[in-house]
């Protein structure tokens, strides 16, 4: 039997004179997942992709497990290929859906006619395809509103369909529709959730990270990347830049008040992500904060980060509290990876009395104690390490 995959698009079915676009950034992501799985052909057709196996030995399972954590997938689901022959749909569905229609208990049949010469009409299909399945398969009964399989015919243009119950798509839109941004990533919960978030709008993502040895360890930078390609599942391809923060750390150790020591740290951090995001092309920053989680992430505390950069900072996790990040999270397989004990940047050096209602004029008349900030930050730019996580 030849077998195909079909790709629901999701909002896209929304877009205008562009949607073509959108649908061509799609394929081109979809490609670029598939492509040491072997060939495939490529074809658009009333909202939906049709990828065709053009080798024999494709793995079509492994195909489809990559295709549903691409963004711009409302759904997709195998189906079979077939003449447009009524008796051949016929067959063909018995014989392709036969053990998940052994497994059911309940089913419904759906018909889309396309092809509108074919002589059946979509309700007739519907009848037909029920009262055919039903003498074949005695422990099935027909339930219209809850089935536990729905068996789709799509009766097109050169050849016939049928498939069984659609798997849920990553939904979304096509990542690289939205332009490029810069992540904060640090080793915790909330910054990856953050980035699959904004991946998922559309945004293509550049990763910056900072190390602080020999405060935080090698393992605390390997955890980082192995965060970054669980979310790279999602988003594709993601240029990071690992930077060494170990010297304006200690700066600020040595030359600020202890309770600004946070705010300040994330301010210089927000300088230089938007220096090095603005070598990607990119044109906003996204953190993981949420309005109290801790004290950094108060609203006067966040309104003095946002002064530092001129870029716009997107917090997706922003009126999320910690059980819903987590939720997301365990989602996309981050979680576990996130919880190993291994420190970084953040809790070094870590106030015992951090200001939560910082003025603007009295951090920065604080961060001013650092006369050196600029050679600081250029050095560790110029210093940071690239990688490119797939």
């Amino acid at each position: 039997m030849k077998e195909i995959i079909l790709i629901k698009n999701g909002e896209l079915a929304l877009k205008g004179l562009n949607r073509n676009t959108f649908e061509d950034i799609l394929i081109k992501n979809m490609k670029k997942r598939l492509c040491d799985l072997g060939k495939f052909e490529y074809t658009k057709s009333q909202s939906t992709i049709m990828v065709d196996p053009i080798d024999d030995n494709i793995d079509l399972d492994d195909a489809v497990e990559r295709l549903s954590k691409v963004f711009g997938i409302a759904a997709l689901s195998r189906a079979c290929v077939c003449e447009k022959d009524f008796n051949i749909i016929k067959t063909t569905a018995e014989e392709y859906l036969q053990e998940q229609l052994e497994d059911a208990s309940t089913f419904k049949v759906e018909a889309k006619r396309s092809d509108k010469k074919f002589p059946m009409k979509s309700p007739e299909i519907c009848r037909e395809m029920g009262g055919y399945l039903l003498s074949k398969f005695h422990n099935l009964k027909v339930d219209v509103h809850n089935p536990d399989i729905i068996v789709t015919i799509e009766v097109r243009e050169k050849y016939a369909f049928v498939r069984g119950n659609n798997i849920k798509g990553a939904g979304g839109m096509p990542t690289g529709t939205s332009g490029r941004a810069g992540i904060l990533i640090s080793g915790g919960i909330d910054s990856p959730v953050a980035a699959y978030m904004m991946a998922k709008r559309g945004i293509e993502l550049c990763a910056i990270h900072f190390a602080s040895p020999p405060y935080t360890s090698e393992l605390a930078e390997i955890k980082v990347m192995d965060l970054l390609k669980k979310v790279a599942k999602y988003s594709g391809v993601i240029t990071t830049y690992v930077v060494e923060f170990t010297k304006i750390q200690e700066a600020i150790r040595d030359l600020c008040p202890e309770e600004y020591f946070t705010i300040i740290m994330r301010r210089i951090m927000m300088m230089i992500s938007e220096k090095i995001a603005k070598t990607q092309n990119c044109s906003a920053l996204i953190t993981g904060e949420s309005v109290g989680q801790v004290a950094s992430q108060t609203m006067l505390a966040l309104a003095c980060t946002d002064c530092a950069v001129h870029m716009p900072v997107f917090r997706p996790c922003i009126g999320m509290d910690k059980e819903e990040i987590i939720a997301v999270s365990r989602k996309i397989d981050t979680f576990e990876t996130s919880i190993q004990p291994y420190e970084d940047c953040c809790t070094v050096f870590t106030p015992k009395h951090p200001k939560t209602k910082p003025h603007l004029d009295d951090v920065i008349r604080a961060e001013s104690n650092i006369k050196n900030l600029d050679t600081l930050m250029d050095d560790a730019i110029n210093n940071a390490k690239k990688v490119i996580i797939r």
